[in-house]
């Protein structure tokens, strides 16, 4: 629990410092996330649901370093689930990443980062995750991706966030 805190503290710490060199002329966002696992995780969980902030520090006009963090939760499949045992388990991803825009509002984006289990000797995985999205004139965003936890074995996901950035 203590190296959770220590992350969202210096996670916090990095979103302060970003804002406050940047001007103005970074962006927040603030987004609702769901997904789907593939693979082996498909065979136990149905779908994961969560939220997200995220900030975009611009480089130039177009290139963006991003800080995101967030939470999600993973729905066990009703098949699986025991008596008196969890139907969802809790994460917590921290991600950095680069936000390449291309003509119009369409964007790539590559993240990288942690996450962290909220459960009881959960521990936390390697997270990589490329995407693809659209932002939209007056502040609204649409992004989709696939993601993947890695530690010793792979929890793979597609995810969709629909934010909106101000």
């Amino acid at each position: 629990m203590k190296k959770l805190f220590l992350s969202l503290s210096l996670v916090g710490a990095a979103f302060g410092s970003f804002a406050q060199s940047s001007n103005g002329s970074g962006k927040f966002s603030i987004g609702a996330e769901a997904t789907i696992p593939t693979g082996d995780a498909h065979q136990f969980f149905n779908y994961g649901i969560g939220g997200s902030l995220k900030y975009e520090y611009p480089l130039s006009k177009t290139v963006f370093v991003t800080l995101s963090a967030g939470y999600e939760s993973l729905h066990v499949k009703s098949g699986l689930q025991e008596p008196d045992t969890k139907s969802s388990f809790g994460f917590i991803p921290v991600k950095a990443g680069i936000k390449p825009y291309l003509d119009g509002g369409f964007f790539f984006e590559g993240q990288l980062g942690t996450v962290f289990s909220t459960e009881k000797d959960g521990g936390n995985s390697f997270l990589y995750s490329p995407g693809l999205g659209y932002t939209f004139n007056g502040g609204f965003e649409i992004a989709v991706r696939y993601e993947a936890w890695s530690n010793n074995g792979t929890i793979g996901q597609v995810g969709a966030r629909l934010a909106y950035r101000f």
